[in-house]
């Protein structure tokens, strides 16, 4: 098994920052359509999870404490349905998570569509939605390339 993988990002950096600037827009739609941080990092780091992606969900769980979600909403992501503290936002928001990252099982399901069209306006629905795109390019590449989790600086130090 082959360790070193090509570094999408180096080889060809041009569509890394096309896809980079696309992430960027996408998080100034989510601010502008009432899609705050903390919802949106609550689906970035679902997403990373189902994906496998280590990489991602370092960097999103760190941008989610920043967002002020503390450890204990952090560890029951995996197990939201079981769970009682995410709001009905939250729980639609994980529910769309979860058909866009499956998406090739049967496309976003008219359930998954109605329950999340009930609970969201059409911009926030279309925000989220560009959100899980975007998280999902992302962890492809990142698996894809086999990039290491990032070290923390209080990691570096110790």
């Amino acid at each position: 098994m082959s360790e070193t993988r090509v570094h999408l990002s180096k080889t060809e950096p041009a569509a890394y920052q096309a896809l980079d600037a696309f992430s960027k827009t996408v998080g100034q739609i989510c601010a502008a359509n009432g899609i705050d941080d903390r919802l949106k990092e609550i689906v970035m780091i679902h997403c990373s999870q189902l994906n496998g992606c280590a990489y991602c969900a370092r960097i999103h769980v760190d941008r989610a404490v920043a967002a002020g979600i503390d450890a204990d909403t952090l560890t029951q992501i995996p197990t939201w349905r079981e769970s009682g503290v995410f709001s009905d936002r939250e729980r639609a928001a994980l529910e769309l998570a979860e058909a866009f990252t499956f998406i090739a099982d049967e496309g976003i399901s008219d359930e998954v569509y109605d329950l999340v069209g009930g609970v969201f306006t059409e911009k926030e629905y279309a925000a989220l939605s560009w959100a899980c795109v975007s998280i999902n390019a992302f962890n492809r590449v990142v698996i894809a390339g086999r990039y290491p989790v990032p070290v923390r600086a209080t990691q570096a130090q110790a």
